[in-house]
């Protein structure tokens, strides 16, 4: 029994599939203000790549369940230079079933990922779609050039979230790396192989391996609104991320189960050097409250910490699907010979 995956049939190349070409997936959520303006520019980018590099574009849309407009407007979104998928989740699943949901739809072998919010320019796309062609990387992702315009205890805490994930893991997730990045036919195949359903893209993209290159940049503003993401759903990332995809909290619970050992050891001795020395008891009742109460604290942390790593393990026994589809409409753009016949037809 093979226990791993043979990719090698894929190339990192455009040509690797029957149909090469490139599927733009981008998950939106309540993104009803910006939609239209979103789909020109990939329009136009999908008719620069064509010209380019000779590779026929989609972009699938993935409504994560969105409570305003963002489902009817991408109805009705032309499939002109690009064909169109619209994916409507049965509900709000969040961005990472939304990215998976867009993996498993996507038809053209290379797949890029970018949110719908504008600020992932689609103008940078060729320099992504360049890596991977003509340098023949597999995954080109993009990273925040610099974080200088955000607080200090913001930086502080990203820094500190990558130095743990990262903590004695083989495989390094890159610093400020976001989910804008290329994917190439085989790299797109490997991550679809992955059958985790506490998923963490960011991590997994890593994982796989192959030729992965950095580009750069800086996110643009916001097209409209303001990011759904609070500080509390920013926390709430993190820890999933963490316990999905590193040990590294289990091994600080460990960490202070031996500093406290060594402490209340060393504490011990202290009593008997004292009492031994001076013939007297040290009055305990202080000490052996601060003592339980720090225990007890670390003790209800790691349990916590375990029970995290427990609540993942229940739900991938459970093996519930990561997202239903309640509505999937394909649109395919006209070829130019189709184009042709109907301009000669008028």
């Amino acid at each position: 029994m093979m226990l791993g995956s043979d990719v090698s049939g894929l190339s990192a190349g455009a040509g690797a599939t029957a149909t090469p070409g490139l599927s733009i997936v981008v998950p939106v959520f309540n993104e009803a203000a910006g939609l239209e303006a979103l789909h020109r520019r990939l329009g136009a980018l999908a008719t620069t790549l064509r010209g380019r590099y000779g590779i026929a574009c989609e972009v699938v849309y993935v409504d994560d369940g969105s409570a305003d407009a963002t489902l009817s407007i991408a109805r009705g979104l032309p499939a002109t230079e690009l064909d169109v998928q619209v994916l409507s989740l049965s509900r709000n699943f969040g961005k990472e079933a939304a990215l998976l949901a867009g993996l498993d739809h996507a038809r053209l072998g290379a797949v890029l990922f970018m949110d719908g919010d504008g600020q992932h320019a689609p103008e940078l796309v060729e320099k992504l779609v360049g890596h991977w062609i003509v340098d023949g990387y597999d995954v080109v992702y993009t990273a925040k050039a610099h974080r200088d315009n955000e607080p200090a205890l913001r930086r502080a805490a990203v820094a500190t979230f990558y130095s743990l994930i990262n903590w004695g893991a083989r495989q390094k997730i890159p610093e400020d790396a976001g989910d804008f990045r290329l994917l190439s036919p085989r790299a797109a195949a490997a991550l679809r192989q992955l059958p985790e359903r506490n998923r963490f893209f960011k991590g997994l993209a890593s994982w796989i391996g192959f030729r992965q290159f950095r580009v750069d940049y800086e996110p643009e503003p916001r097209a409209h609104g303001f990011s759904t993401f609070s500080t509390a759903k920013l926390i709430g990332l993190s820890i999933e991320g963490l316990t999905s995809f590193s040990v590294a909290p289990l091994r600080i619970a460990s960490l202070l189960g031996v500093v406290l050992a060594i402490s209340a050891f060393l504490f011990g001795l202290s009593i008997l050097w004292e009492t031994w020395v001076s013939g007297k008891s040290v009055p305990g009742y202080p000490s052996i409250i601060v003592g339980m109460m720090t225990i007890g604290g670390v003790q209800l942390l790691m349990i916590g910490v375990l029970g995290e790593y427990i609540g993942k393990i229940l739900s991938e026994l459970k093996a519930r699907p990561i997202y239903f589809v309640a509505e999937h409409s394909v649109r395919r753009a006209a070829t130019d010979a189709e184009a042709a016949k109907q301009t000669a037809a008028e």
